[in-house]
């Protein structure tokens, strides 16, 4: 499955992560930088398991959360209609 972000959804990079912020709605989402890893590589065409894998390649003691969060990082995200 390919990921990307909706056309009225603009991302700025920062230096402790990413904001997002759609232009419909002026509601923006400030993003650390663990997840803007996991946004980054779904971006770059990468799978959810490639985003846990490099996650877990970073935080090998919290490789049994790391699952789940990114699981609701994307579902928050498509929730929220800023990525499909």
């Amino acid at each position: 499955m390919s990921f990307s972000l909706a056309a009225y959804v603009t991302a700025t990079e920062t230096e402790h992560g990413v904001v997002l912020l759609d232009e419909r709605t002026g509601r923006y989402w400030q993003m650390n930088d663990t997840a803007a890893v996991v946004l980054r590589c779904l971006l770059d065409g990468g799978s959810v398991e490639s985003a846990v894998s490099t996650l877990r390649g970073r935080f090998p003691d919290a490789a049994d959360q790391i699952i789940q969060d990114v699981t609701d990082l994307v579902d928050a995200l498509r929730a929220a209609k800023v990525m499909s």
